[in-house]
């Protein structure tokens, strides 16, 4: 049956999407852009204008003259309303970002939400100038200008400037500007040339991170950047393929499933995203300006802002520097984006996120309710010619090609499409997949209780958990529950539909649901509660549309 066959093909193929995309791969990222060379980063392009004074010679001092002071460094800790930072004298490094509004856990007494792992070597947030003896700053200890070392920022920003003086004369400045209404920090870079010759060199800036675990979601994590206009996300596995991107740079970032930490340029800037892989699987992402020169006795000052928060849709769209554009749902991100508005919306009157998906799934049900009648009028009227078809199939089953033309004689007369039933779904897949990626990703679902032992709709629902271990299911071990109502709907659903003339057919259908409550599983609650809400939807329509035309 030509219906079946193409049932059979789309349930495969939306099958075969979700399981490939959920175990093997990550999101594509868009084309390499042409890769610079290392020589790019480390000499004068062609256009770069030189010193005005041929006659002074440049000072490009090696690393090795660096000379670090021996006294131990402070830790400044500042605290605002939406997050503490701390920050080591030790190369002016963030030690530690903890998010006010954000926990580890859905326990009661977790810890808040850091955004730097505590055994991160180093710190993140490390800036530098590749000439006048500016390399190793890393390990440098600056002199923070603050007396005390705790500052609490309330009611208007408060400026911290860390400095470091190499033995040459050269002054290495970073300044962090922390407001209490915004996640958004002020970073400004200074180099101050004392010396009575220019120097040369490329300001850089950077963050570091360990490399993300191997997901099975769905979604990017990993060192990202907007780069003439285009969003670049790299797998840490094609980083020694290519570390060097040029172009304009708008912002850099490092991004999880639901949070980011990102640098951004005050205004685009011609430049290069190096990416480093340092020892213990940390990964840096690194800004690297162009080769610019300080004469004597002057000063070279680049801004930036600092943006260490959720991914959220909501938090980055108030600002104008395009990290919104982070946020990306994938080919249907024009579906997805106003469905989560939508979401969002609903949860402003009803402050229950589950609530709210089962809302916003009858709502986009309701929209797609004539596809839907059309496509379950078809499967009716197929399974009303389904003994006629038996019929035809016994009598003609050594001739195939007599058969075939005998079942479209049979749509003929009694008018019906064989893949009536089929083109209606297949053009609501789309939906489900802009769905299925934007409940999988949104920051709003993380930790957010439904009713009963589901309270995180972010992670599988488990209901009794235990220690024993069951194949195929991922840590915490329990009974899912809301998977396993999902699936009964889905056996429902299938029973309701025409069965297919071919048995291996048939058994091929009865095994969808079994397999697709094995994939959802591990899912997301929310995920999980959109999908039982549509088939629930799903059976009464077709319940209906079955009665009405029986």
């Amino acid at each position: 049956m030509e219906q079946t066959r193409l049932i059979i093909a789309i349930a495969l193929s939306f099958l075969i999407f979700l399981v490939w995309n959920l175990l093997f791969v990550d999101p594509q990222p868009a084309p390499p852009l042409p890769q610079a060379t290392r020589d790019d980063v480390d000499t004068v392009r062609p256009e770069t204008p030189v010193t005005s004074e041929p006659t002074a010679p440049l000072v490009t001092a090696p690393a090795e003259t660096t000379q670090l002071p021996d006294r131990p460094s402070r830790i400044i800790t500042v605290h605002t309303p939406l997050y503490s930072v701390k920050i080591s004298e030790t190369g002016a490094a963030f030690d530690s970002f903890t998010l006010a509004h954000y926990r580890e856990t859905t326990e009661p007494d977790s810890s808040l939400k850091d955004l730097i792992p505590a055994v991160l070597p180093g710190g993140t947030v490390m800036a530098g100038f590749t000439g006048g003896s500016l390399e190793n700053l890393d390990r440098a200890t600056f002199t923070a200008d603050l007396e005390v070392d705790t500052l609490t920022v309330k009611d208007r920003p408060r400026t911290i400037r860390f400095s470091w003086t190499a033995p040459e004369g050269v002054r290495f400045e970073k300044m962090f500007t922390f407001s209490p209404r915004t996640y958004l920090i002020d970073l400004d870079v200074a180099v101050q040339n004392t010396t009575a010759v220019p120097i040369q060199g490329k300001m850089w800036v950077s963050l570091s991170d360990f490399t993300p675990e191997a997901s099975r979601g769905y979604g990017f994590e990993g060192p990202s950047a907007l780069i003439d206009n285009s969003v670049e996300q790299i797998k840490i596995k094609n980083i020694e393929d290519q570390s060097l991107y040029s172009g304009v740079l708008t912002w850099i970032a490092i991004q999880s499933r639901y949070f980011i930490t990102s640098i951004i340029p005050e205004t685009p800037v011609e430049a290069d995203m190096k990416l480093i892989e340092q020892p213990d699987n940390v990964v840096e992402n690194r800004l690297v300006g162009p080769l610019e020169t300080v004469p004597p006795n002057t000063r070279l000052n680049h801004n930036f802002d600092l943006f260490f928060g959720p991914k959220s849709l909501q938090v980055l769209s108030q600002y104008e520097n395009e990290l919104d554009r982070v946020v990306h749902f994938g080919m249907f991100d024009f579906i997805a984006k106003p469905c989560l508005w939508l979401m969002n919306f609903l949860y402003s009157f009803i402050p229950n996120y589950g609530i709210a998906i089962i809302i916003l799934t009858t709502i986009i049900k309701l929209l797609l309710w004539p596809l839907g009648n059309k496509s379950y009028k078809s499967m009716n009227e197929m399974k009303k010619i389904q003994p006629l078809m038996a019929e035809i199939r016994e009598k003609y089953k050594n001739d195939k090609k007599k058969m075939n033309e005998e079942l479209m004689g049979l749509y003929k007369i009694y008018k019906v499409n064989p893949v009536g039933g089929c083109l209606p779904m297949a053009l609501q897949i789309p939906v489900f997949f802009a769905l299925y990626r934007m409940l999988y990703e949104s920051i709003e679902l993380r930790h957010a209780p439904f009713v009963g032992w589901i309270n995180d709709l972010s992670a599988p629902d488990r209901l009794f958990q235990f220690d024993l271990a069951i194949p195929l299911m991922q840590p915490p071990y329990g009974i899912p529950v809301l998977t396993i109502i999902m699936g009964a709907t889905m056996l429902l659903q299938q029973k309701m539909s025409p069965p297919p003339g071919d048995p291996a057919q048939a058994k091929m259908m009865m095994f969808m649901p079994i397999l697709f409550t094995v994939i959802f599983i591990n899912f997301p609650a929310g995920l999980v509660l959109y999908w039982l809400v549509n088939n629930i939807l799903s059976i009464s329509q077709q319940y209906y549309i079955s009665k009405k035309h029986a």
